[in-house]
């Protein structure tokens, strides 16, 4: 079984993606497709599993155009709608897989998700209703420690949804194999803020010596121990000047020079910083191995 991850970018823009409607900026109005972001999200295969992080409102395009065909499992980062968005479409997993989706996240997220998807929570679902298992991640706030690291299983094991018409689904128990036992990967979550007083909790996840680093402007001293090693990290930047919620351009670069990573990629791009060109080449210009992510880009784990 494959260990190392590869990890594909769905989408490398911000929560108003990449052209933002209505603007006629030299960035939204870009001929390079480049600039063409949709709202950040990736594909990690690893372990021979299918993970997805985040699913927002961009989601069911992002598997049209990825040709996405099966999911184990989907990790999210925190509550925000550009990242939880599109969670009513695993509908169309569970009618082709026949099975439930799992999905990972701190509790306030699923608190956030009963709230805002209450009809996937109900004792007897709607009939066609999303069939989620939600997976609350251990640690986290107030955790010295933060956020503990976890097992992703193949979705094989889950039931199998056998469809009933005006009724929905009914739920079969799989014959478990020794085979689906070994399907498995742990995730490491790095705890981080989205915001610097410490406001909203946001996890990336590590993969191997990939590290996906999301919607954050402050990571403790801890949590960067965890990103030692990597082949790749990535981390969101919107703008060059500081933001309540996200890296500047010079801090972004400062974390990337303190994790000391192989490659490291920007994501979570608005049209606030320069088309894609023009910010790569400022970045090979601090360091050849600084880079701009793109919808599309793929990073291979060596």
């Amino acid at each position: 079984m494959e260990d190392k991850a590869k990890l594909t970018f769905l989408g490398s823009g911000t929560s108003q993606g990449v052209p933002m409607i209505g603007c006629t900026c030299p960035v939204c109005t870009s001929s390079d497709w480049h600039d063409n972001r949709l709202r950040a999200s990736v594909l990690v295969e690893y372990k021979g599993l299918s993970i997805l992080v985040d699913a927002g409102p961009d989601f069911r395009y992002q598997m049209l155009r990825a040709g996405v065909r099966h999911l184990d499992a989907i990790l999210l980062t925190h509550n925000h709608k550009d990242h939880t968005g599109g969670i009513d479409d695993v509908r169309s997993f569970n009618l082709l897989e026949q099975k439930p989706l799992n999905i990972y996240c701190q509790e306030y997220v699923l608190n956030s998700l009963k709230r805002e998807y209450a009809y996937a929570f109900t004792e007897v679902l709607y009939p066609g209703a999303p069939e989620i298992k939600v997976h609350v991640i251990g640690g986290g706030v107030g955790d010295e420690h933060g956020a503990q690291p976890f097992e992703v299983h193949t979705n094989q094991m889950e039931d199998t949804l056998i469809w009933e018409s005006a009724k929905g689904y009914h739920h079969v128990k799989p014959e478990i194999t020794e085979e689906m036992l070994k399907m498995k990967a742990e995730i490491i979550p790095i705890q981080g803020w989205h915001h610097k007083e410490k406001k909203l909790s946001v996890l990336g996840y590590r993969f191997g010596n990939i590290a996906y680093i999301t919607d954050m402007n402050l990571i403790d001293d801890d949590q960067i121990e965890k990103l030692q090693g990597l082949d790749f990290v990535t981390v969101n930047c919107v703008k060059r000047t500081p933001h309540h919620s996200h890296y500047s351009l010079d801090e972004a670069v400062a974390f990337f020079k303190r994790v000391g990573a192989k490659q490291s990629y920007l994501t979570h791009i608005s049209h606030l910083l320069p088309c894609w060109k023009d910010l790569e080449t400022e970045l090979q210009s601090i360091d050849p191995s600084f880079h701009v992510a793109y919808d599309g880009l793929i990073l291979n784990q060596q």
